[in-house]
């Protein structure tokens, strides 16, 4: 999962970006509004998680902008503020839920969950290629029943391999939906990780699922 964070406190911005990718989310961070709209136009995003008020373009102009470009990614919108009528306007600029600072991250975090699911009605949450098993809700991984224990970016990179498969994955693409916009995808971690990952799903087992494509990336294919 992909998240935006368009947040102007530097404090707040990174108490969630932590916490988020503690839990196996790529996170990027904007801090002012135009360059925040910009980046939700250009990339791909699950989630994105709007401050109200920002430098340059504030909140509720970002997600009529949002909307109206089609661009229909759950919004939880946060501010300061805690009049009704601010609520009102938020939801009504498209906005999917809201949440006022300060607020504890449990339930920033479950609210967050909530968004994703209700977004995704049309998403499996068990993934099953061959005899492996993924659990899109608990975190589960089971491979022929047996449990695979993993962290959370090696849940994240096998997650992203089982929703796309039998289809190649390039570097960038991994880097751009398990890591984040400042990752470096010419950097050997990919690779690193892509071998934990097959190491716990493969070994032990006489048919490979995750599989490596020459100067192009990976692919996890079905047999």
């Amino acid at each position: 999962m992909r998240v935006l964070v368009i947040e102007d406190e530097k404090k707040v911005a990174s108490f969630i970006k932590r916490g988020l990718k503690e839990k196996g989310y790529a996170v990027d961070v904007s801090e002012d509004g135009d360059d925040g709209l910009l980046q939700a136009k250009t990339n791909p995003y699950d989630l994105i998680v709007l401050d109200i008020m920002l430098p340059g373009k504030d909140g509720i102009y970002i997600c009529r902008q949002l909307r109206k470009n089609n661009i229909n990614a759950p919004v939880l919108m946060l501010t300061a503020r805690d009049d009704v009528e601010d609520k009102v306007n938020g939801l009504d600029s498209g906005a999917d839920d809201y949440l006022t600072k300060p607020f504890q991250f449990a339930e920033f975090l479950a609210r967050v969950r909530a968004l994703v699911r209700r977004n995704d009605g049309k998403k499996i949450t068990i993934l099953k290629v061959s005899d492996l098993e993924l659990d899109q809700i608990t975190h589960k991984v089971t491979r022929a029943g047996k449990a695979i224990e993993l962290t959370s970016t090696e849940y994240a990179l096998l997650e992203y391999l089982m929703l796309n498969v039998n289809q190649v994955v390039t570097r960038t693409m991994i880097s751009e939906h398990v890591w984040n916009d400042d990752f470096d995808s010419f950097s050997n971690i990919i690779n690193v990780y892509v071998n934990y990952v097959r190491r716990k799903v493969d070994d032990g087992f006489a048919k490979k699922l995750i599989h490596s494509i020459r100067g192009t990336g990976y692919i996890l294919k079905e047999y």
